[in-house]
């Protein structure tokens, strides 16, 4: 494979020939994830998914959910809880006055969120690394 020219690889957009562009000044810079997804804070977490957990929600298998241990969960979120020392990617739902743990498919009973369940973290992005 050719390598590029320096100038080429450091391009900004600001020195070119003839007139300037009239988009030259809305140029984005190079994007960091750890600052868009924040994960400088000391309760975000980045955490890989393994199996189909909630593929109607567009979770898939080798994602990567950045989970929020500091967030208040809300109905209708996906979150990471611990039942029974098992880890699950489930929503959160709110019904006849109690919180039930979703998970996904029509073969999977929603589990109430009792003493023995934990809610860990609330799932605040998610990262495809293949499409």
């Amino acid at each position: 494979m050719p390598r590029l020219p320096d100038v080429a690889r450091e391009y900004d957009g600001g020195n070119t020939t003839g007139f300037v562009s009239p988009a030259g000044d809305s140029l984005e810079g190079p994007i960091d994830l750890s600052e868009v997804l924040d994960l400088r804070r000391p309760h975000r977490y980045p955490v890989r998914v393994k199996g189909d957990a909630l593929l109607e929600r567009g979770i898939q298998h080798g994602d990567i959910l950045i989970a929020d241990a500091a967030a208040s969960p809300a109905a209708g979120q996906v979150v990471i809880a611990m039942i029974h020392g098992d880890v699950l990617v489930c929503q959160l739902a709110y019904r006849c006055g109690q919180w039930w743990l979703k998970p996904s498919g029509a073969d999977k009973e929603p589990q109430p969120v009792a003493d023995e369940a934990e809610i860990w973290a609330v799932v605040a992005a998610l990262v495809r690394t293949s499409v």
